[in-house]
């Protein structure tokens, strides 16, 4: 009897991707699996067809070999029979593509890896930009100390699983195929426990609060993750313990604005001191410094202050502040101020100064 194609077992276009191939594959072998269809042996056949189908056109060299040669494929020495195919490389697919194994039954259930932790750690602007050491309490799960996270009762210990001889898996022969299954008396854990532990009940993990010191380094930012070895949720059947991530949100600043290691800070100063010049105090992370104001100074420029920033994260330098200076016009001026602002005003003709002829050329060059 002749094959179909193979585009027509898994009822799909010829042009069609790998994700569409994946979907057609997994809505069929569930629909023909042996194990919702025991005893019928044409889903046994249609499930190795669209086994053998899959095998083919999921392999970038010999979906090309088929779609230029056909079944025969090159040399005329074809891509093999489904009678070739066993269960166990349909089951490696299945489990990559949708956890077959839960279904189907699927690997050892036994020691495995703990959950992850995640806590939400907010810290003062100043801590931040310093480094600092925080103290929290995480709930978690942790290894049972009265069975060493066991589960048996103290002065006893598992025994293997006689179903399995400690493998937590057991062979069993359906028609053609040959599955693998978790073993049902011990539950994939390869242990059988007799006599349970009173403080976990057999669980070998209990519920607790545990205070961490967490050192926070200089130049954390918002979002920034410290990385906890160890600890976060105890692993199921004695496995290792996941880890604790504490995420970074840093207060925000009345005075300072940060971008990246340097700061930013505006400080007002009035028209006399920037006309005249002066000396004045800004604020640092670090307490006050003077800084010199030039004559003339224009509201807007920028003085920096080098290594009064943030620290940089991991490195050995700090960032920069830089002090932004605005110019703040009084709203009321007593007669006197106004009689001498009237004064300045005709003494200097109010001359435009560069900036503002700078301006208006560039006006008059646009608009004429």
């Amino acid at each position: 009897m002749a094959k179909r194609d193979y585009y027509e077992v898994l009822g799909v276009s010829r042009d069609s991707g790998p994700d569409e191939l994946k979907k057609a594959f997994r809505q069929l072998a569930l629909k023909h699996h042996p194990d919702r269809n025991p005893g019928d042996k044409a889903a046994e056949d249609k499930f190795k067809e669209v086994n053998e189908a899959y095998s083919v056109l999921s392999d970038p060299a010999k979906r090309q070999q088929y779609d230029t040669f056909g079944h025969t494929g090159p040399a005329g020495q074809g891509f093999g029979d489904a009678g070739d195919f066993h269960f166990g490389g349909v089951e490696d697919l299945l489990n990559e593509f949708f956890g077959f194994g839960s279904i189907f039954g699927g690997g050892r259930q036994g020691a495995r890896r703990g959950a992850d932790l995640r806590y939400n750690l907010e810290v003062a602007f100043e801590e931040a930009a310093f480094g600092t050491e925080k103290e929290i309490v995480i709930p978690r799960t942790t290894a049972c100390r009265e069975c060493s996270g066991s589960g048996a009762k103290k002065g006893t210990r598992p025994e293997r699983c006689a179903a399995c001889n400690g493998r937590g898996q057991v062979s069993v022969q359906q028609g053609f195929f040959s599955m693998t299954r978790t073993c049902g008396r011990c539950r994939g854990t390869g242990q059988i426990v007799k006599e349970y532990c009173p403080r976990c009940s057999g669980s070998g993990a209990v519920k607790e609060s545990r205070t961490l010191k967490v050192k926070v380094p200089a130049g954390v930012d918002n979002g920034t993750r410290l990385k906890l070895r160890g600890e976060g949720e105890a692993g199921p059947g004695g496995g290792s313990p996941g880890d604790l991530y504490v995420v970074i949100s840093v207060r925000e600043h009345p005075i300072f604005v940060r971008e990246a290691e340097h700061l930013l800070c505006e400080v007002p100063i009035t028209f006399s001191q920037a006309a005249l010049g002066d000396e004045i105090e800004v604020p640092t992370l670090s307490g006050k410094r003077k800084l010199s104001i030039p004559q003339g100074t224009q509201s807007g420029q920028q003085f920096v202050l080098k290594g009064e920033g943030v620290a940089v994260l991991s490195g050995h330098r700090r960032g920069n502040l830089v002090i932004r200076v605005v110019i703040e016009v009084p709203k009321k001026l007593s007669k006197r101020q106004k009689e001498l602002l009237v004064e300045f005003q005709q003494v200097s003709g109010e001359s435009p100064g560069p900036m503002s002829r700078s301006f208006f050329e560039k006006v008059k060059e646009i608009f004429g």
